[in-house]
């Protein structure tokens, strides 16, 4: 299978495991699950995770050149091999932004790589405008920029035409009354001491809802892992958390507000034209607002970074670091 006319699919780098994995104690009680395989001084990449609250995954190490790369995954606060599980307690984004930094600082990196897709790209954006002087460089992967638009986009009128049998199974969970705003329906009854017998179905139906619009071509795995009940407790909680407080923004534009800050850092964006999550408007909207970044829209992709074509395009961008 082919990319274009001349070059070939890339397939992800073999399988490797970590040669250190620790939990970093960080502020209000969380402990950040911190890994590291590679190239102990190779260049520091950091592998930002979607979600919020998605974890991470062996394959996901496989993006980068051992050989070339100092690899490091980690679990936002609440979710993956982080403690406590799922919780929303002191999880914002401004805590995740100090977490990164308390990661980077603990690792005794001066600056590092940012590697995100989806909620990733938004941390990494986020992270970057925080702290330019420390990123080299920039990859992201459908981008979502955390604006109203968007999660109405997902969680209201957008996606639900393109999936409306997923759709109809998602929403019909919620009385009638309350349809009007999914996402604080479901907060609530991922929240609230009253739905705690019922608060894993809800979970479930959260975390499939995404799960069934994520590829192009429909992904039975996927589908599968999106209702394991540890992944969906903590991937539902959190993303419901951080979308009904619009991921802590001070600004519905702060993102592109900001993006000046980067101004000198090299940024690749590799975006599926098909993505029914992260539309390709916001990626475009990013690459309007930072001239000097490189936007790649994929022609036949959805939003996973599995696609084969934006793995393609993800691994090339490594390579070419």
């Amino acid at each position: 299978m082919r990319a274009d006319s001349s070059t070939t699919f890339r397939s992800l780098y073999p399988p490797i495991e970590p040669y250190i994995s620790e939990c970093l104690p960080v502020s209000d009680g969380h402990e950040i699950y911190v890994e590291q395989s590679g190239n102990p001084h190779g260049i520091p990449v950091l592998f930002v995770h979607g979600g919020p609250g998605g974890g991470t995954s062996p394959i996901q190490r496989r993006f980068f050149n051992p050989a070339k790369f100092r690899i490091i995954l980690f679990d936002q606060r609440g979710c993956g091999k982080s403690r406590p599980h799922a919780s929303l307690d002191h999880n914002t984004t401004s805590d995740l932004i100090d977490d990164m930094e308390a990661i980077r600082q603990h690792l005794r990196i001066k600056s590092w790589v940012l590697f995100g897709g989806s909620w990733g790209s938004t941390l990494s954006l986020l992270y970057g405008e925080a702290h330019p002087d420390r990123v080299r460089n920039i990859v992201l992967r459908g981008v979502f920029l955390s604006r109203k638009a968007e999660l109405e986009w997902f969680y209201q009128g957008g996606t639900r035409s393109l999936f409306p049998e997923a759709w109809a199974r998602f929403a019909e969970k919620i009385p009638v009354e309350e349809r009007g705003d999914l996402i604080k329906a479901y907060h609530y009854r991922l929240t609230a001491p009253e739905y705690e017998r019922e608060r894993l179905t809800y979970a479930k139906e959260w975390s499939l809802w995404e799960g069934s619009t994520v590829t192009l071509v429909p992904d039975t795995e996927q589908r599968t892992h999106s209702v394991d009940p540890v992944f969906a407790l903590a991937f539902s909680r959190i993303e419901a958390h951080y979308f009904l407080h619009q991921c802590f923004l001070e600004h519905d534009d702060q993102i592109l507000r900001d993006s000046h800050k980067l101004k000198d850092v090299p940024v690749t964006i590799v975006q599926g034209r098909y993505d029914a999550i992260c539309p390709p408007k916001s990626a475009w909207d990013l690459a309007q607002a930072m001239p000097w970044a490189s936007l790649k829209i994929v022609p036949v992709a959805g939003h996973s970074a599995f696609e084969p074509a934006i793995q393609h395009e993800l691994i090339c961008a490594t390579d070419a670091l």
